[in-house]
């Protein structure tokens, strides 16, 4: 049960749409889009935000970046949404796995690991940031453009998972059907799937 009242699709025009759209999206209302029933209109921004940061990254990045910031977050919710995704672009079950546990068995590259302890840093204190970091990343052939990308990735995903774990926004229940249990319990960091334990 999230913390506030979550209003129906009567709250409002942009409410229902909003309901509607991701019904449609998913198959089913996620719990996401009820957390910000009050305020679909942040929902709508925070999703042209999103179109413009990824715009600019390969899919692939982008979601192994989002994933970095979430576990350093312990957003169970947004590490199991975006987990999926990358189940979608071809990870399996035991290497997607071994990215959330961070083991040297991970099928990532020497620039995606380096992309994703990037975004961790930015996340767990962008204040301890350095020159040093940035070099790193550019030893990596990296440019300052994709280097702000990255960047802007990890800082919005605050956002938007301190909303949803502050609002106790738990993850769907589809992720306890969906996922196999052994990669459930790798992406769940934070706050349990709905149902579960």
């Amino acid at each position: 049960m999230p913390f506030i009242h979550t209003p129906d699709a009567s709250a409002s025009e942009k409410t229902a749409s909003m309901y509607a759209s991701a019904e449609t999206n998913y198959g089913y209302l996620p719990n996401m889009y009820r957390a910000f029933g009050h305020r679909p209109e942040v929902m709508e921004n925070w999703g042209a935000l999103l179109s413009s940061i990824r715009s600019h990254m390969s899919p692939r990045r982008y979601e192994l970046v989002t994933l970095a910031a979430a576990k350093e977050l312990k957003s169970s919710y947004c590490m199991l949404a975006h987990g999926s995704v990358l189940l979608r672009e071809g990870f399996t079950n035991d290497g997607l796995a071994a990215v959330a546990n961070e083991t040297e068995k991970a099928p990532i590259d020497a620039v995606e690991r380096a992309v994703m302890a990037f975004a961790a840093k930015v996340v767990r204190d962008a204040t301890s940031v350095t020159q040093q970091d940035v070099d790193g990343l550019k030893k990596h052939q990296l440019t300052d453009a994709e280097i702000f990308d990255i960047t802007a990735a990890a800082a919005a995903r605050c956002f938007f998972s301190k909303m949803l774990d502050a609002l106790g926004a738990a993850p769907d229940h589809v992720y306890a059907e969906r996922l196999d249990p052994n990669l459930r319990k790798a992406l769940t960091v934070g706050r349990p799937v709905t149902g579960l334990a």
